[in-house]
C-alpha cells in the first residue's frame, strides 16, 4: 500500500461511515487500486470474523412444527398449491412424553393423480400401510432418560401401548411383550436422521449409530430406536405395505 493510501486508511478508520473523506478525494492515479486491495483485505478479514463465530446452538423442542406443502391441480388442471401449513394431523404419546408423530400423508394401494383427491390426513390416521399402501411421517423421540427415570404416575408397558394403538390404530400391535422397544412391521421403511441422532439395534445385538443426515432401510426386520443423546431426535420415514412370504 502507498504512503498516501495508508494516511487515508488511519485517519478514516475510526470514524464512521458517513464521516469518511470519500478516497476519491485523496487518491490519484496508481494509487486506487492499491486502496482498493487494501480496503477488500479489510472487509475479507472481517467477514471471515464473522462467519468464524459460532451458531448460537438452539434446542430442537423450541424449533416450530414442521410445514407441509401439498400440491394438486384446479379445475383447469394446472398445478396448484392446495395447502402450505403445519403439520395438520399431530399425535402425541402422553404415556412417553417428547414422543411426537407427525402425520404427513398415507396413500392405499396405486395412488390416483388427478390432483383433485382429498388430503388423505383429515380421515384421520394409522399405525401402518396396508400392502401397497404409504405412511409419510416425522417422529420426533424423546431425549435420553436420565438415571432414575420414571414414566408418569399410572401408566404400564400396556397401556403405554395401548395409547400407541389408540391414537395410531395398529401401531401397539407390532410390538414384543417380551423384549420392550424391539418391534417387527410388515413394511419397508426409509428413514433419514433429520435432527440429532439415533441407534438402531437388531435382532443380533448389533447396533448401528446414525447422526444427522444418515439414513436407514428396513426390510420389514425386528428392531428398536434408542435416542443416545440428552435432546430430541426427528426422524422422516416413508413406509410401504408389504406381505411376508
Amino acid at each position: 500500500m502507498s504512503r498516501l493510501s495508508w494516511r487515508w486508511w488511519t485517519r478514516n478508520n475510526d470514524k464512521s461511515v458517513s464521516e469518511r473523506t470519500p478516497p476519491s478525494e485523496e487518491v490519484a492515479g496508481g494509487d486506487r487500486r492499491q486502496l482498493l486491495q487494501a480496503l477488500s483485505a479489510i472487509a475479507g478479514s472481517g467477514a471471515l470474523a464473522v462467519i468464524s463465530q459460532p451458531a448460537e446452538a438452539k434446542d430442537s423442542s423450541d424449533l416450530p412444527p414442521p410445514k407441509r406443502a401439498l400440491t394438486g391441480r384446479d379445475e383447469a388442471g394446472k398445478s396448484v398449491f392446495k395447502s402450505f401449513d403445519v403439520t395438520s394431523k399431530v399425535v402425541e404419546i402422553d404415556s412417553n412424553p417428547g414422543l411426537t408423530f407427525y402425520e404427513l400423508y398415507m396413500t392405499e394401494g396405486v395412488p390416483q393423480l388427478t390432483g383433485l383427491e382429498p388430503d388423505p390426513m383429515l380421515k384421520g390416521t394409522i399405525g401402518f400401510p396396508g400392502p401397497g399402501g404409504t405412511m409419510f411421517r416425522l417422529i420426533s423421540y424423546p431425549p435420553k432418560r436420565p438415571e432414575g427415570y420414571k414414566p408418569p404416575a399410572g401408566v404400564t408397558f400396556e397401556s403405554g401401548l395401548k395409547e400407541l394403538s389408540d391414537k395410531l390404530p395398529g401401531m401397539g400391535d407390532v410390538f414384543d411383550r417380551s423384549a420392550p422397544g424391539m418391534h417387527t412391521s410388515d413394511t419397508i421403511d426409509y428413514g433419514v436422521v433429520v435432527r440429532g441422532e439415533m441407534t438402531l439395534e437388531l435382532d443380533d445385538g448389533q447396533k448401528v449409530h446414525l447422526r444427522q443426515g444418515d439414513c436407514i432401510v428396513q426390510n420389514g426386520t425386528r428392531h428398536r430406536w434408542r435416542n443416545p443423546l440428552p435432546e430430541p431426535c426427528l426422524m422422516a420415514f416413508i413406509s410401504i405395505g408389504g406381505k411376508r412370504g
